[in-house]
């Protein structure tokens, strides 16, 4: 009689154990519950202690934490039909636990899809230079395009970002060839740009220079002791440019005698002519 009585009171334990641990959940802090009962929607609760009535009420468990969601690789042909291969990586997070139940399935596979196909769409009416280089207003478009899509499943897009783009080797050889010849068009045209201005300088030198015949000479001889800096050079000073300099810096009086004509009759030269002509007679 006793062994009965403690069996029967091992089985309502276990019960009551068994029906607590049904009844009794706990939620984290980014954790809410979306309750059934008997097939309907009563409400959402958490986080913390949460009470369900057993055989009665089912509950889903949903987190708010934001999911990373990488888009397996797209195959895809740009608008100038070159084709390329093209990843990206979604940020989500769940802002309506009952819609995300109760409008979808499963709404991680669902967004997954949904962004294969937005990206697929949107990459293939741009270009490959665009591809390339206006990633930041490609991703904003597709930004907004799956969270348009995505918001009556209570699932909020925060950020999609193109990780890589796969060119094929052919192409890249001849974008290779292309930046190379954009580098050597700009190389030409700062090398032009670079004579113009020197020309242009360079006249307004000639102009200033040529006010002033001394100034001539002077840049001259400063040219020539540049070039005499390689101790095996040669100058030759021509007479013609020099002879302005000397006359310029001379006295007076020499100046004025080297200006007076050859044989004017005057007595020193004669002298000298004679004791010339004497010594070439001994």
């Amino acid at each position: 009689m006793v062994a009965a009585i403690l069996t029967v009171l091992v089985v309502l334990i276990a019960a009551m154990v068994a029906l607590a641990g049904a009844s009794v959940r706990v939620l984290r802090e980014y954790e809410r519950a979306v309750v059934f009962r008997l097939g309907r929607v009563i409400d959402k609760k958490g986080p913390g202690l949460v009470l369900l009535v057993p055989a009665v009420d089912r509950m889903v468990r949903i987190s708010l934490r934001t999911v990373t969601l990488n888009v397996p690789p797209q195959d895809v042909i740009t608008r100038d039909n070159v084709p390329v291969r093209v990843d990206a990586v979604v940020y989500f997070r769940v802002v309506d636990p009952d819609s995300a139940v109760v409008q979808v399935e499963n709404f991680n596979k669902a967004t997954s899809q949904i962004a294969q196909t937005t990206l697929r769409s949107v990459l293939g009416k741009v270009d490959l230079d665009s591809l390339l280089t206006e990633r930041e207003e490609l991703n904003e478009e597709l930004q907004k395009i799956i969270d348009d899509q995505t918001e009556p499943w209570g699932i909020k897009v925060t950020t999609v970002e193109i990780k890589d783009v796969g060119v094929p080797q052919a192409m890249q050889k001849a974008m290779a060839r292309q930046a190379e010849a954009e580098r050597e068009r700009r190389a030409k045209v700062i090398n032009a740009e670079g004579e113009f201005q020197a020309a242009a300088r360079l006249s307004e030198a000639a102009d200033v220079i040529s006010q002033n015949p001394t100034t001539i000479q002077l840049r001259y001889l400063q040219t020539l002791s540049e070039i005499g800096i390689n101790q095996n050079s040669t100058i030759v000073f021509p007479i013609d440019l020099v002879q302005p300099l000397l006359n310029a810096v001379k006295p007076p009086e020499e100046h004025a005698q080297s200006q007076l004509p050859k044989g004017n009759g005057t007595a020193g030269p004669l002298v000298d002519s004679t004791r010339q002509g004497e010594v070439a007679d001994r």
